[in-house]
């Protein structure tokens, strides 16, 4: 497709504190402040551990300790400004500030948990999911 290397990141780390991994199937690195974050990858927190996420459009994901949360989708278009964002909370806490897909298309930003699907309605809001 001809896709650029740079444009698989979804977002980038802003900081990592304590324990933070991605991992994508059997495939895991450590976290680290400056390092890229791609679609259908999973970033895991260990105890007094957080990391914060900023994705391509402007979204901030704040993950908290003892968290593991996929980032299952995540498409924009810079020029159209469209696309879509899917982050599934397996466990843990989760604050999201929506960038300009919440802006411009909140019909396509989601939060799963294990029970649930979330459309975002509001553009800062936490989620939480109890071990």
């Amino acid at each position: 497709s001809g896709v650029a290397a740079q444009d698989q990141r979804s977002g980038t780390l802003k900081t990592v504190q304590g324990t933070v991994a991605i991992s994508q199937g059997d495939a895991h690195r450590a976290a680290v402040p400056g390092g890229g974050v791609a679609e259908a990858e999973r970033i895991s927190t260990g105890p007094d551990s957080a990391a914060v996420l900023l994705l391509r459009d402007g979204t901030l994901i704040t993950i908290g300790a003892n968290t593991q949360v996929d980032i299952s989708r995540f498409q924009f278009d810079a020029t159209a400004q469209t696309g879509g964002l899917t982050v599934k909370v397996l466990v843990g806490t989760v604050r999201l500030v929506t960038g300009l897909l919440g802006k411009l298309q909140p019909d396509n930003v989601k939060v799963q948990t294990p029970s649930s699907t979330v459309a975002v309605r509001g553009t800062d809001f936490m989620v939480e999911v109890p071990q």
